[in-house]
């Protein structure tokens, strides 16, 4: 019968005669294979019967290589595993040159292993990574169903840019080398596929608004585009949002949302990955020792996750945290690579983790941000200077959730329009939605990898994506 690793290394009993498959990850003393198959983080040890095996078939046993074990389960005398297959038949599957193969059973370092990303899942570090991102992506659909939301595929394709920052990557079907012109030598895009500009979507909340004001409660999880060009370890050019919306909510009850929210995915995972976060949370550890005290995280990995799942958020308004950072020790004593001077200045990552880290000791929830520095579909407050905006601070990371209770009144949102050039032409459907049975409605975005990233303790963005694509890098 076959099984999985991960199957064979729950057995409460041994089992005569097992099949098992998977990619040989080192080969010792002619006699020990360590097997592994991607179930789990953990090898099954095959122990070879070498006197009585061809050696052509020996010489073939290389790292890499894929092969078919028959054997039985028998309990390990030897130390390190409880359970191992003593080797009745072996075939060689799929044969991997040893003087070839990149991933050689040695310590390798990220950038190596990003250039070999094809093959890099078949680390213990890389798979631990995905299995436990594909955990969460499961647990993401499966705590939105079970609270009544729908899931819909906004457009990947847009003529708008719903963030009004203008990063977009363009998508068009017409010949650079002929393109047709304007009388006045513009490209003329009503020639183009879509017959008007057309670029990659940067976020699907504003399509997703119009469907929570007709079915309650929806989210999207799908690709986005930004064509920033950051190479920083927290920046990708295509990743990947959940974005709830739902219709009668305001901002108390989407603050509520983003913490159960987040609070259950976390939890799933803690109860579904233990051992590959138990591995994961070792390699932060190990890799941690060689860095200087200062720079080393405040926590362990499941002790951060813990941190999460078990503390309220803190709620904080922008003005206070305001506050805190200009009286703080590092404001005062010019240790902040940006300074906070005055009311009105947009947070870095630095000032939201010593908000989180050093001054509440909790996950924190700031709200009611200025209005010059959020997005024109934020509800203005009634003192007409802060919208009501709210960013979920996590620790390690900063800004995990961005999201804001919507601008429901016509009027408010065709100024706010206006004021930033946004022609209204270009979203009348977005303004019809305030003219037929306009009501209070929220939503918030998360990027998807910096969940991960926060989950595994992955200390860059393009280590948690199976090919990442950033400036100067489409490769695979």
């Amino acid at each position: 019968m076959s099984f999985t690793v991960a199957q064979l290394l729950s057995q409460e009993t041994t089992i005569q005669d097992v099949e098992v498959k998977g990619w040989v990850r080192t080969f010792r003393a002619n006699r020990f294979i360590a097997l592994n198959d991607g179930s789990t983080i953990n090898n099954i040890q095959c122990v070879v019967d070498f006197e009585n095996t061809e050696e052509s078939i020996l010489k073939r046993i290389t790292t890499g290589a894929a092969v078919q074990i028959k054997g039985q389960l028998v309990e390990s005398q030897g130390k390190g595993q409880s359970l191992e297959i003593q080797v009745s038949s072996i075939e060689i599957l799929g044969d991997s040159d040893p003087d070839e193969y990149p991933i050689q059973p040695k310590k390798h370092t990220f950038e190596f292993l990003r250039e070999n990303a094809h093959l890099r899942t078949r680390t213990n570090t890389f798979s631990a990574v995905m299995r436990v991102k594909s955990t969460l992506s499961f647990a993401i659909h499966n705590y939105f169903t079970k609270n009544g939301f729908y899931n819909m595929h906004t457009p990947i394709i847009t003529a708008s840019d719903a963030e009004g920052a203008g990063e977009t990557f363009r998508v068009t079907a017409l010949d650079p080398k002929n393109l047709p012109l304007t009388e006045d030598g513009e490209v003329d895009y009503k020639e183009d596929f879509f017959g008007k500009e057309t670029n990659l979507t940067v976020s699907g909340q504003l399509e997703a608004e119009t469907y929570a004001m007709a079915l309650g409660k929806v989210y999207t999880f799908g690709p986005t585009f930004r064509a920033e060009n950051s190479n920083t370890s927290r920046h990708l050019a295509e990743f990947w949002m959940i974005e709830p919306e739902v219709a009668f909510m305001d901002l108390a009850g989407n603050m509520d949302l983003a913490e159960d929210f987040l609070k259950s995915v976390i939890r799933y995972v803690l109860e579904h990955n233990k051992e590959d976060l138990e591995f994961l949370d070792k390699r932060l550890a190990d890799e941690e020792k060689r860095l200087p005290q200062a720079e080393r995280s405040p926590m362990a990995l499941i002790d951060k996750l813990k941190f999460v799942v078990d503390n309220n958020f803190k709620r904080v308004s922008y003005t206070e945290a305001i506050d805190i950072l200009r009286n703080s020790k590092p404001n005062k004593k010019k240790k902040f690579k940006y300074l906070i001077e005055e009311w009105g200045a947009d947070l870095q990552s630095e000032h939201e983790r010593f908000l989180v880290e050093k001054h509440f000791k909790c996950p924190v929830i700031l709200f009611d941000y200025p209005a010059n520095i959020k997005a024109f579909y934020m509800r203005l407050n009634e003192d007409g200077k802060t919208v009501r905006a709210m960013d979920v601070l996590f620790p390690g990371i900063g800004e995990m959730v961005g999201g804001s209770q919507r601008e429901e009144r016509l009027d408010v949102l065709k100024e706010k329009m206006a004021a930033l050039d946004i022609p209204e032409e270009e979203l009348w459907w977005y303004l019809d939605l305030r003219k037929y049975g306009t009501a209070v409605h929220s939503g918030f975005g998360l990027g998807f990898e910096r969940l991960v990233m926060f989950a595994t303790g992955m200390g860059n963005i393009k280590d948690v994506i199976p090919y990442p694509r950033t400036p100067q890098n489409a490769e695979f």
